[in-house]
């Protein structure tokens, strides 16, 4: 135990060094990019996938993606979306997969008509295959990733460190967002998403990544705290990432982490026995003393603006009139060209361009559900079908899946105001559908059904 321990506090401490070795030097950025896949995939050929490394390298790789991003470190958007990929891909090579989960298959085949739907358009001045990659990477990815994970046996204590895997490389993005910008207060002006309080890079996307790590090592302070000095750490990595993940001032990933935790301890409260229920009180208490810390600090650091910001009004106190920063009225250019192309849709990736058209600009959805029925028509409602009810039914025979709740309401609430820029959705959304067991008795825990 206490091996582990301090290895985990050496963890923490490495991932903080490495922000503040890239923020120096900035060029370690791209090695440490060429770094990760390079030795994942040299661990994962070495252990042949026995105990599902290509599930723990992907973990890492989706938890460092936003700060390879702000770092300049990716190589393009989509790099991370690839990798995963291909560790899916070479896992189910070593490994195999569920015959079962055919359902993901089809779910990628139903894809197929708007591509060639776009394939064929001629009258837009459009880079076909960048806007194919850009709007199918994501959902790809999660097709790869759930046929690969589809009721694969794991321990919980697998999933955990699988978890915390991708916790790890958060750490490091929460430091560099410190080291950036020191003083919240210096930079914060307006109510607006703060790209300065977000290292330079996509608030939406950075506060989705830091409300996934509050998640993270919330279940850490909770389950994982097996001594104080754990305990102190764990709060104190709660805490920061909350501080940080707030006075970006985009709401997302904020609210996706309270809804996380939420969901997180009502099944946990409802798989308890009555002794365990006794300590939730404690819990509670504890739990709502530190967001009510953490929103007060918010609050005097941004001088209340950050209240005006979530209250949906602007710097001067007046409510703006859109709620979701100018979403709505994609969401319903997206609602009118499914009504307009209720079967097909309009190609997938095609939605940018009939929006130019509109609006005489560019702009991408941020709402992946009205981008597959703009995009995809009829075919895209049957996909969101299949990604809605099968991790469901999965649930049925996988109670122990303490994490199921809250892995599916991260995907869900991301993808509905961040799309699927990144490769987090999808790899979590895929971890709904591991058959989760506190103890494997016969099979191998890298099996399928």
């Amino acid at each position: 135990m206490k091996n582990t321990q301090f290895s985990y506090f050496r963890l923490v401490i490495i991932h903080a060094l490495i922000a503040l070795a890239v923020f120096a030097l900035p060029f370690l950025s791209k090695i440490l990019a060429l770094l990760i896949p390079i030795i994942g995939f040299y661990i994962v050929y070495n252990a042949k996938n026995r105990n599902n490394e290509v599930i723990l390298v992907a973990a890492y790789l989706v938890g460092i993606e936003v700060f390879l991003r702000m770092t300049g470190g990716n190589f393009n958007n989509e790099y991370i979306k690839v990798n995963v990929i291909l560790f899916m891909l070479a896992g189910m090579i070593y490994s195999n997969f569920s015959t079962n989960a055919f359902v993901y298959w089809f779910f990628l085949m139903l894809l197929i008509p708007g591509i060639i739907l776009t394939a064929t358009q001629t009258q837009y001045d459009t880079d076909i295959k960048k806007s194919l990659v850009f709007n199918l990477s994501g959902p790809v990815c999660l097709g790869i990733c759930a046929i690969y994970m589809y009721k694969r046996k794991i321990l919980f204590s697998d999933l955990q460190n699988i978890v915390l895997t991708m916790g790890l490389p958060i750490i490091t993005t929460t430091t560099y967002l410190f080291l950036f910008n020191p003083s919240v207060r210096d930079v914060v002006t307006g109510t607006q998403s703060n790209f300065e309080t977000s290292g330079g890079f996509g608030p939406n996307q950075v506060s989705t990544v830091l409300g996934l790590g509050i998640f993270i090592f919330f279940t850490q302070f909770i389950l994982f705290s097996k001594s104080k000095k754990a305990m102190i750490l764990n709060g104190f990595l709660v805490l920061f990432m909350s501080y940080r993940g707030i006075v970006t001032f985009s709401r997302g990933g904020v609210i996706t982490a309270v809804v996380m935790i939420c969901t997180f301890l009502f099944l946990l409260y409802f798989f308890s026995n009555a002794k365990g229920k006794s300590k939730f009180v404690l819990v509670f208490i504890l739990t709502g003393l530190m967001g009510i810390g953490i929103w007060t600090y918010s609050s005097i650091q941004t001088r209340g603006l950050i209240e005006k910001r979530y209250a949906n009004q602007d710097a001067a106190g007046r409510v703006k009139k859109d709620r979701l920063g100018g979403r709505e009225e994609i969401i319903d250019s997206e609602i009118k060209l499914f009504f307009e192309n209720p079967i097909m849709g309009v190609g997938a990736g095609m939605g940018k361009e009939f929006r130019r058209k509109s609006f005489g600009m560019e702009v991408a959805s941020h709402n992946e559900i009205s981008r597959m029925l703009a995009e995809h028509g009829l075919f895209g409602i049957f996909g969101l079908l299949l990604l809605f009810i099968t991790p469901f039914i999965l649930y049925i025979n996988n109670r122990q899946h303490l994490y199921f709740l809250s892995f599916f309401m991260f995907w869900l609430l991301t993808i509905n105001h961040a799309a699927m820029r990144t490769a987090a959705p999808a790899f979590v959304y895929a971890l709904t559908l591991l058959s989760v067991h506190i103890k494997i008795p016969q099979k191998a825990e890298n099996s399928v059904d």
